[in-house]
């Protein structure tokens, strides 16, 4: 099934229901965004002498046009390769050229060569023809990773994998109504523009902030105005909503998707607090987009479930293996393996790195894990983040969220340091709220978890590194090594 029809179909419906909105203005009923799409495709096709499975890049701030040319590309048989708007131009430049796209959307302020200003897209206006077939193994997502170590890697994600998260929507995190709202703070080119998808299926309206930015005040007023208003966040963008001076319980909120980085439990108590039993936690990655587990709003009631991530997705397999690919039993911990029609067909291009990614009929996830008696997935860290100090292992996570239980803690990143005895000893980069002696956060561990697994040392600093969704890189801490 070609994911245009997600479109299509409620266009037919109710063609005159809103689809997209700036702030609170409506700009495109479903039957004129339908209308647009259909035209836009043919005239890719045409002006751009484009033919089934070509590459059209979309380097774009959140705006209407981004699924304008989104669902066009679909249309017309077209995969779509979303940039994140923050990118640097070297960085878009090597996406195009690893992708090979035939051409690029770009909104304004933008450094992308060769790319067609969205100013420009009416003039690819031209008489409509029916939507392309695909097949459901055809690429309709090219996702490059992030690249926090090395370069990215285009996930190749089909029509199938897209179409079955949208499922998942339905049957793990809410049901949608033409009634309800789709709020898009976080970048379009990620997890926010995915989650737009299921609100398409329903009918319901997908509305891009006015400020263009993350701005929380401008959040909670859109939260008040629209109804059934539901998002996806980072959980860094909850902690600036938690912060901000306009926080408080919005009138109309129904969901908060939250992932894509650990969410500390003192950051998840503070958050349910808040907003109440609204909360949805992820795991998820862009090679099974927001599909591997989830901790349902009834989960978040108990403090015990917010150390973990959930159970398994409706529809998704996971495991934890050890490094010959051998199931372990309950409580060991080892590296998260998925498998499902979420998962990528494989990167684009890059053969070897498919191979190791998905030996065994598994995607190795690169994250490490146990599952308890329940099912529910607890993450450790990434495989490559582990600490191994004296011949024990240390995972960050672990100790990052006991330095986090101090008032006056913000943020704090734990990395391993190179030692001539032990191999590695742990060190914390901390960003604080207010003074604090490293005497206390010693005394802090030293009350909660093992000796060996104590900072050596703390390193007091105003950020931490992080990429464009928000990740820390600790590839930047190490560096200062």
């Amino acid at each position: 099934m070609n994911l245009v029809h997600l479109l299509l179909t409620s266009a037919r419906r109710e063609p005159e229901r809103p689809a997209l909105a700036i702030g609170r203005r409506p700009v495109r009923t479903y039957g004129e965004m339908a209308s647009r799409v259909a035209a836009f495709a043919s005239g890719f096709r045409k002006k751009l002498n484009l033919q089934s499975g070509d590459r059209i890049a979309l380097a774009m701030k959140n705006c209407p046009e981004f699924y304008e040319v989104l669902f066009a590309c679909w249309h017309a048989g077209l995969t779509a390769v979303p940039m994140n708007a923050k990118l640097h131009a070297k960085e878009f430049a090597y996406i195009l050229e690893n992708s090979g796209a035939k051409a690029c959307f770009a909104t304004p302020g933008l450094q992308v060569p060769n790319a067609i200003p969205i100013s420009e897209l009416d003039e690819f206006d031209e008489a409509p023809a029916p939507p392309a077939d695909v097949a459901p193994d055809d690429v309709a997502w090219l996702f490059y990773t992030s690249g926090t170590t090395g370069v990215p890697k285009g996930a190749m994600l089909t029509h199938r994998n897209m179409l079955f998260q949208t499922h998942a929507y339905f049957a793990d995190i809410d049901k949608l109504s033409p009634a309800d709202t789709a709020l898009h703070p976080a970048p379009l080119s990620h997890g926010s523009g995915l989650y737009g998808l299921p609100h398409f299926v329903a009918g319901a309206l997908n509305v891009i902030p006015e400020s263009g930015s993350f701005d929380p005040e401008e959040i909670f007023a859109l939260l008040d105005h629209w109804p059934g208003s539901s998002f996806f966040a980072a959980p860094t963008m909850l902690v600036r909503l938690m912060a901000s001076g306009a926080a408080r319980t919005p009138r109309h909120l129904k969901t908060i998707t939250y992932g894509g980085a650990p969410m500390y439990v003192a950051d998840c108590l503070r958050a349910v607090e808040l907003f109440g039993p609204r909360l949805y936690q992820l795991f998820g990655q862009g090679e099974a987009p927001m599909t591997i587990t989830g901790l349902s709003q009834l989960f978040h009631e108990k403090k015990i479930n917010l150390e973990t991530c959930g159970v398994a997705r409706t529809g998704v397999e996971v495991k934890i293996f050890d490094d010959r690919d051998g199931e372990l039993p309950v409580g060991e911990i080892g590296e998260i393996v998925t498998r499902s029609d979420c998962v990528m067909k494989g990167y684009w291009r890059n053969p070897d790195a498919t191979a190791k990614a998905m030996r065994s009929g598994w995607l190795h996830t690169g994250d490490v894990g146990s599952m308890d008696e329940r099912g529910f997935l607890s993450i450790r860290d990434r495989s490559k983040d582990m600490i191994i100090s004296g011949g024990a292992n240390i995972y960050p996570r672990e100790v990052e969220e006991i330095l986090l239980r101090h008032p006056a803690v913000a943020e704090c990143s734990v990395v391993g340091r190179p030692h001539p005895e032990w191999g590695e000893e742990v060190v914390a980069f901390v960003v604080t709220r207010e003074s604090i002696q490293k005497e206390e956060l010693d005394r802090l561990c030293l009350d909660n978890i093992a000796r060996f697994k104590r900072p050596r040392e703390y390193r007091f600093v105003e950020s931490l590194p992080k990429n464009n969704y928000g990740k820390v890189l600790k590839t930047e801490l190490r560096k200062l090594f």
